[in-house]
């Protein structure tokens, strides 16, 4: 299984087809990757196994994402966490309000 994880990343070169997301906009797509690299990663760390692949997330998601949109979900992240903000609404801060 590490083998076709590894051959995989090699060959990576941009997000591939998901069909929960069939849509143009992709930015549902966006945050799913985004939680489940950082899912991946808390879980493999509390079994003690090496995180190599939720490595495959973090590209696809910094793939599809525009470079500012981490930055603000960790933000949000952090603040979130610690109670400084209510419960995310996605739409609310990615989606440019139409015109």
């Amino acid at each position: 299984m590490a083998e076709d994880i590894k051959a995989k990343l090699e060959k990576y070169r941009t997000a591939p087809f998901d069909a929960r997301f069939p849509n143009q906009n992709q930015t549902r797509n966006c945050w799913s990757n985004y939680v489940d690299y950082y899912r991946c990663q808390k879980a493999l760390d509390a079994k003690g196994l090496d995180t190599q692949p939720c490595e495959w997330y973090k590209r696809v998601y910094k793939s599809l994402c525009p470079i500012s949109w981490p930055k603000r979900f960790d933000s949000l992240s952090f603040a979130k966490h610690h109670k400084l903000l209510p419960p995310l609404k996605l739409e609310r801060f990615l989606v440019p309000p139409v015109v």
